[in-house]
């Protein structure tokens, strides 16, 4: 089975300040279609970099990233928003949403960045909302809906254009126990359910207890790699 992301001798160093600092120090891994993948480590490995340069949010010093069978690095600035758009969807630890607009609108923001808005696509942005369990929220906005309701309306709008892969970043760091663990199990069931690929970064055992796979990142390079199934 052809991997879903491969993460070839990554380096990412940063050159901000007097001295460069070596956050990525040539990472190499694979992510398969259907995985559910938890990258663990302390503070400051580098996990939320290479979260980012996996999403094509950032990108190496050196070394390559494939998502899809796609090279990253030989796509423009243009060609690399849109395939971010189409390929990759986010869910971060702060739910990011527009207060201005309701979580319908929310969600189907990124369904017309780079095309026009469809109804078939407002109506899968309903799907969605009804998925995470908010088909009675679509016109509420942000501040009317609890924290995690707002990770739920993240996580539609992240799988709106039904991307290859999720990437969450610390996805339940704004909330506490009981939402956290309705966002994990709705993120699990819906990699049962649409096969979705997971790669999360987090803290949080209740997820990492039932990933297929735990990467563990130490001084920004793998320490450990564990496979549960």
């Amino acid at each position: 089975m052809k991997e879903i992301i491969r993460v070839q001798d990554v380096h990412k160093t940063y050159f901000t300040g007097p001295v460069p600092v070596e956050v990525l120090k040539g990472i190499s891994l694979t992510v398969q279609p259907g995985e559910v993948v938890v990258i663990k480590g302390p503070s400051g490995v580098g996990k939320s970099t290479l979260l980012h340069i996996m999403g094509a949010l950032d990108v190496p010093t050196s070394g390559k990233v494939f998502v899809d069978g796609q090279d990253l690095s030989e796509l423009d600035n243009l060609a690399m928003a849109r395939f971010r758009n189409k390929a990759v969807g986010f869910v971060f630890q702060f739910h990011h949403l527009l207060p201005e607009f309701t979580a319908l609108e929310n969600v189907f923001i990124p369904a017309f960045m780079h095309e026009p808005l469809t109804e078939e696509k407002k109506a899968y942005a309903r799907h969605l909302l009804a998925e995470v369990g908010l088909s009675h929220r679509l016109e509420h906005k942000p501040n009317e809906l609890s924290g995690g309701e707002q990770q739920r309306v993240a996580v539609a709008r992240a799988l709106i254009n039904k991307p290859k892969v999720l990437l969450a970043d610390e996805p339940t760091g704004n909330l506490d126990r009981k939402n956290s663990d309705m966002l994990y199990e709705l993120l699990l069931d819906l990699n049962r359910k649409l096969n979705q690929t997971l790669v999360i970064v987090t803290h949080d055992e209740h997820i990492t207890l039932k990933a297929h796979r735990i990467i563990e990142l130490d001084d920004g390079q793998v320490a450990n790699e564990i496979t549960r199934v």
